[in-house]
């Protein structure tokens, strides 16, 4: 699995975490924002309109309302993003990281608004008897490309497993070991059941849970987050202020956290956003092509709602419980997962500066004396004997109180390390290091008003939130399948679905969060290149939309 983890990382770093694609993602939002008018902001007030029904005309074509296909969308963006992804993008990028989410949003909110409409614009009915959209179509009904929109369409199927099933079940699992010591295989298997039971009954059942789940789960949620800002009021400046102050200079190291620069800021908030929001991925398009409309860009327009939501809104919120809390800077007590920790030679602290920069430029592959430790570890009873020889380092941390322990016993024995690694599979090891993803924002909601208990609130929270999402991800993974082999796919690819729903509750979350970050680009880029080909064809469909005086 550490071979796998390390081949994810080597796509990752030519595709996601390259330099180039947070500047095309942030390029087409841009373009489509000046291009079109700023539609985010001029089109915000007409879409909550539209959403509450106030443009409806009976007998409109389609399987769900504007509000179900809305929500049905949202559970599939509304996750693991907004919990645990916020707290790795800080744990990665620090406060400034979050600066950059908030940009990805903002632009994103009109990338939504032109994928939606054009991909509502070309939805077909599918032989099955529900509607089917999806940048596919237009890439193929349009543009004439069938071999972009077969690309989409099993990129789309990889992403549903690399984004909507394996890091959502995950996180569940994580969070209900951690606050009621759940075995996750349990957990997984019972969740699994319940996927299983929804997603068969197709479209119209996915959106009556989502349309449920989304609002119940929202409160919740803001409940939660504004007990612990509120409690920590004194510091809702200063963390604002750390996200401008770093927003083009980079993080500073700060307690455990080894500092950040602009680049690598920049990088993480805008895969995290995307991660969160899904603007540019061509997802949502798929669920809203079900909605009653016959106009394709009151149907963007909703949508345009969804980045505003589910990022500025939710992902802020969580942000500022981390940030306010000053948990992000903290080490914590946590079993050390094996692809997130390494062993280098000598010894290094990160209370002296000269050790804090040789380390980063380590740990982000710049030039660095830092070396990966080969050699012995002697352990006595669970601790260390030549611990002078190496320092290891976990969550990008100098590790603190470190033990070797078998199940609940201590180990004693000798450990070989190759080349920063741990070669011995059957010892764990435990320690104080930062911590990040779901665990992060679980300890930083327990420093409020609620004390412990609000541990609860993550835990149902991401229950709530990424069990929506792994549904709403079953439907454009089983419109993609009809896309590429018809209706008799389906059923097949739901089996596989939740089976590896199940797989992934017990799985490494380094190597799932690793994976989601591969899937992502994948399916992103082909839809970039889509709707910015369709560009004049977008802008000329909103000005026929403004013309039906209805409408203003």
């Amino acid at each position: 699995m550490e071979s796998f983890n390390q081949f994810l990382l080597a796509l990752d770093g030519v595709l996601g975490s390259a330099p180039w694609f947070p500047w095309v993602l942030l390029g087409v939002g841009l373009f489509f924002t000046i291009y079109l008018g700023f539609p985010q902001i001029r089109y915000f007030g007409h879409a909550v309109k539209i959403v509450q029904g106030k443009y409806d005309k009976p007998g409109d074509p389609g399987d769900t309302s504007h509000f179900q296909a809305l929500s049905t969308a949202l559970s599939g963006t509304v996750g693991t993003g907004n919990i645990g992804g916020v707290g790795l993008a800080i744990f990665l990028g620090g406060p400034a990281a979050l600066f950059w989410m908030w940009v990805t949003a903002f632009l994103g909110m009109t990338t939504k608004f032109v994928e939606v409409t054009l991909s509502h614009k070309y939805r077909i009915k599918a032989a099955d008897g529900y509607y089917a959209g999806g940048p596919m179509f237009f890439m193929e009904r349009r543009l004439n490309m069938k071999w972009l929109a077969v690309l989409f369409a099993i990129a789309t199927v990889i992403c549903s497993f690399g984004t909507g099933s394996l890091p959502q079940v995950n996180n569940i699992a994580q969070a209900m070991h951690d606050t009621f010591g759940l075995n996750k295989a349990f957990t997984g298997g019972i969740l699994a059941i319940l996927l299983g039971m929804v997603i068969i009954g197709g479209i119209s059942r996915i959106a009556k849970v989502t349309s449920t789940i989304v609002p119940v789960m929202a409160v919740l949620y803001v409940i939660g987050a504004l007990a612990v800002i509120i409690y920590n009021y004194q510091n809702i400046i200063p963390s604002f202020l750390a996200v401008f102050e770093g927003a083009f200079t980079g993080s500073a190291a700060t307690g455990g956290f080894l500092g950040a620069t602009f680049a690598y800021a920049f990088n993480r908030g805008v895969n995290r956003g995307l991660f969160s929001n899904e603007a540019g991925q061509g997802s949502a398009p798929i669920a809203h092509a079900a909605a009653r409309a016959d106009e394709p860009v009151s149907e963007g327009m909703v949508s345009l709602l969804e980045p505003f939501i589910d990022t500025i809104v939710i992902c802020t919120l969580t942000g500022l419980v981390i940030l306010s809390s000053g948990v992000w800077t903290e080490k914590h007590m946590n079993k050390f997962e094996r692809a997130d920790m390494v062993a280098v030679a000598g010894t290094y602290t990160d209370s002296n500066p000269e050790d804090v920069e040789k380390l980063f430029k380590f740990l982000s592959g710049g030039e660095s004396d830092v070396q990966p430790y080969s050699g012995s570890v002697v352990v006595a009873d669970g601790l260390a004997l030549n611990e002078k020889e190496f320092t290891l380092i976990h969550a990008r941390s100098v590790a603190e109180d470190v033990e070797f322990r078998v199940g609940e016993d201590n180990f004693s024995g000798v450990l070989t390390v190759v080349d920063g690694r741990f070669a011995n599979p059957d010892v764990d090891v435990w320690g104080k290091s930062l911590v990040h993803s779901v665990a992060l924002t679980n300890i930083a909601f327990q420093r409020g008003f609620l004390g412990d208990y609000g541990s609860l609130i993550v835990t149902l929270g991401i229950l709530l939130f990424a069990f929506s999402t792994a549904i709403a991800w079953s439907y454009y993974g089983d419109r993609s399948m009809i896309y590429l082999f018809g209706p008799r796919a389906v059923m097949p690819y739901r089996l596989v679905y939740v089976v590896a729903f199940f797989w992934a509750a017990i799985e490494d979350t380094t190597v799932i969060w690793n994976l989601s970050a591969v899937a992502i680009v994948i399916m992103t880029l082909p839809n970039l290149f889509g709707i910015s080909v369709l560009a004049k064809e977008m802008k000329d469909t909103v000005k026929e939309y403004w013309r039906d005086p209805s409408h203003k």
